[in-house]
């Protein structure tokens, strides 16, 4: 008898269950499992001894669920260490990481055994045995023997045995569907032993891995491509710092084509789901069915079957995706691409684990031998200083790849465009003219406001009512299709009042502007322009989001209106304007990282114009034209920002010279959120003294009916940041375990964003 030690989809330590050797159960292998009186679950097998624990009775395991791990050995590791460092248990880590279907639970064995996932299954078919190792004359004189008189059948053997040298299939099977014949006659072809058949789980066939149609790169590109090379060969990761359009992802294929043609798994990551589709069209122009696609907004079926086709997989494997394909299957890894890295997207914000995708992916390549490139034209400030110390090696790309042209850059004045009566709705007098030239010269503008909907919020100008939502201390956006006020955070909607429900007067006034109202007055302003919106309201599906890009790539589109997914990767050729609205609302947020994401976010949209032509131009609406952000912008001075920022946080000692760890409390009770969030900072603060700051009301105070407060450790570099963490676990269990409050919610965020 064997003892195993197994991980649950909860929020629990491992469990030992017992199972006979013969079944040949492994560590890294789905079970299932009796937890508690009658509930099944899906676990991973961890660790397995031959030693008895001192326990009572121990349960058995039931059998194995798949027939290959679901794990390999450094995934293992990966999980122990985003428990450890990010403050949960693994159990956690599984629940978040396994595709809801890949781990099924029940109430009854019988129930389990009709939630197993299925993987689908194809046909496929094969010349007889006698028939293998035959060359090509001898093989064709063999069929014309075996069907005299039956033309058809000798046909499809034909094609059979073409396509199993194609496909370099070395037991001579291919997939059924590609053989242009009935099923009646494949049928009778069978009965009569001129093919073989079997039926098959569904999977990608991998192509050659040697016969890529990769773009050529310019000798700034075969530089940085060498330099990263040289990188992944010390086994340190590679920074990438490459101005916007200078060609990063043309270096990122000829990395990607080496580690195919090696066998080995590539993992890509991307900041949005919403710009995978694009990447992914694009990688599919050069790699074909090496590419999978992995993001949240595909079915829990297709998710489960990549995770599963992914675990057998022998490698050769191109996987596009979002932050969640972190955790796929790919046991042969050799390179780990993560794009635009200094994007806050990579940062998992409202489940446990709350993980940093880029800090696990460097921590990936370390713990698999996989080569790691972080690639950004505004890299973020730890990866700028993790390059400084000699961490990262970084790797400069400052030239437009092509044709491109970086853009000229014209700060407007809103405040004096104002007193000068240049100013029409929301658009100064210069971008106005840049856009009527821009559309008599035939090229495209790009306008990005960084708020959806058509109003932030409604006032009464006479007693000063504002709509706020009942459930969140917010005020509730109107949105014009269709009419409705909407909450942001609970999905509340009302319909807006045709007059002021407190003093009953008619003269309640739209405060600030959208993107859909931009897109209005734009197309109102322009009426000979065709004007499309992209942001959450309109990109509701992938098909949706298509469909508008798609037109704007046609030239169907002159005027794009977005929101922060217009910024993110997008390479269009015709783009010659990009209009910045509201700059401000960037510049003035109420954070540390303000300064650092405006730069970014500035940056990155400005980056979109004049991707294949000169002559382009980026205008940017402030009411602080002299913001150093803003003049570090105009100038695309990423090294004056990133010195004058690190000054600041060395100073007050923020990231990246300390780490911060976010303790988020909430609960229905004000009074009793009050007291447990004063008695968590006491037992903080008897720990870490003045590095507890808290507790104070969240910058949004009530969710959904929740009230919510904050406490917030920072702990300095060179202090030992495990030692920490262990005295927060003590914290987090001492809170857990008092009955007063166990009404009271405790989430963990460390490095929080």
């Amino acid at each position: 008898m064997l003892y195993a030690r197994v991980v649950l989809p909860l929020a629990q330590p491992a469990y030992t269950y017992a199972f006979e050797e013969s079944t040949g159960i492994g560590e890294g292998d789905a079970v299932i499992v009796q937890f508690g009186v009658r509930r099944y679950y899906t676990g991973i097998v961890w660790e397995v001894s031959d030693e008895p624990p001192r326990l009572g009775r121990i349960k058995s395991i039931s059998r194995r669920l798949y027939s290959t791990p679901l794990l390999s050995p450094w995934q293992r590791r990966m999980w122990e260490w985003v428990a450890d460092y990010y403050i949960c248990t693994i159990g956690e880590v599984m629940r978040m990481a396994l595709p809801s279907l890949a781990k099924p639970s029940a109430d009854s064995a019988e129930e389990f055994s009709k939630e197993i996932f299925k993987m689908p299954t194809e046909s496929y078919v094969a010349l007889p045995q006698e028939l293998s190792g035959l060359d090509g004359g001898q093989l064709q004189r063999r069929i014309a023997e075996l069907c005299r008189r039956a033309p058809r059948r000798a046909e499809i053997m034909t094609r059979i045995a073409a396509l199993a040298a194609e496909k370099g299939a070395a037991d001579g099977f291919v997939r059924r569907r590609l053989i242009d014949a009935d099923a009646a006659l494949l049928a009778a072809m069978r009965s009569r032993d001129l093919i073989r058949t079997q039926m098959r789980e569904r999977g990608a066939e991998a192509e050659s891995a040697s016969d890529f149609l990769l773009p050529q790169l310019s000798p700034a590109q075969q530089r940085a491509c060498d330099e990263i090379r040289g990188s992944v060969a010390e086994h340190r990761p590679a920074l990438l710092y490459g101005v916007t359009g200078s060609g990063k992802t043309e270096i990122y294929m000829h990395l990607i084509a080496e580690t195919l043609a090696r066998g080995g798994d590539v993992l890509m990551l991307v900041p949005e789901i919403v710009i995978t589709s694009q990447l992914v069209e694009r990688m599919e122009r050069v790699f074909s069915s090496h590419v999978t696609a992995y993001h949240s907004k595909l079915t829990p079926r297709r998710r489960t079957e990549i995770y599963l086709r992914l675990a057998s997989s022998s490698g050769g494997e191109l996987v596009v995706g979002a932050r969640s394909a972190l955790f796929l299957p790919l046991t042969h890894l050799g390179l780990i691409v993560v794009d635009e890295e200094h994007d806050p997207s990579y940062k998992q914000t409202d489940t446990q684990p709350r993980y940093n995708a880029r800090d696990c992916a460097v921590v990936m390549g370390r713990l698999s031998g996989a080569g790691v490139v972080l690639g950004s034209a505004t890299p973020s400030l730890e990866s700028y200083v993790n390059s400084l110390g000699g961490k990262y090696r970084r790797v400069d790309l400052t030239e437009r790849y092509g044709e491109g042209e970086l853009p000229e850059v014209i700060v407007s004045d809103t405040m004096r465009a104002v007193k000068r009566g240049e100013r029409k709705v929301h658009f100064n007098k210069v971008l106005l003219d840049g856009i009527a030239r821009t559309l008599a010269d035939g090229g495209q503008t790009m306008l990005f406001q960084n708020r959806r909907g058509y109003a932030p919020y409604v006032e009464c100008r006479e007693c000063g009512w504002t709509a706020r939502c009942p459930h969140c201390n917010v005020t509730l956006t109107l949105h014009r299709q269709p009419e409705r006020l909407e909450c942001h955070y609970c999905g509340y909607t009302m319909t807006p009042p045709a007059a002021c429900p407190n003093c009953k007067t008619q003269d309640v006034s739209l405060m600030g502007f959208g993107t859909e109202k931009v897109e209005q007055e734009i197309a109102r302003l322009f009426p000979e322009a065709r004007v499309a919106r992209l942001d959450r309201d309109t990109s509701t599906s992938e098909r949706a989001f298509r469909s508008i890009v798609t037109a704007f790539e046609n030239g169907e589109t002159d005027i794009m209106v977005g929101t922060q997914i217009i910024t993110k990767g997008f390479d269009f050729d015709r783009v010659s304007l990009v209009g910045i609205l509201n700059a401000d609302n960037l510049l003035n947020a109420p954070d540390f990282r303000s300064a650092e994401r405006a730069f970014q976010l500035m940056m990155q949209v400005a980056g979109r114009a004049g991707r294949r032509r000169g002559g382009s131009c980026v205008v940017i609406q402030t009411s602080q034209p002299q913001h150093p952000v803003v003049r570090q912008v105009a100038a695309g001075d990423y090294e004056a920002m990133a010195r004058q920022q690190l000054d600041e946080r060395r100073t007050f000692k923020y990231p990246p010279y300390s780490r911060l760890t976010r303790f988020a409390l909430r609960c229905k009770e004000y009074e009793h959120l009050r007291e447990a969030a004063n008695a968590m900072a006491d037992m903080l603060r008897r720990k870490f003294g003045a590095r507890v700051m808290g507790p104070v009301s969240s910058t949004v105070e009530t969710v959904r009916g929740e009230h919510r407060a904050e406490i917030v450790v920072k702990i300095e570099s060179g202090a030992s940041f495990g030692r920490a963490r262990e005295m927060m676990r003590e914290v987090i269990e001492s809170m857990h375990s008092a009955p007063e409050y166990k009404s009271v919610v405790i989430s963990v965020d460390v490095d929080a964003q």
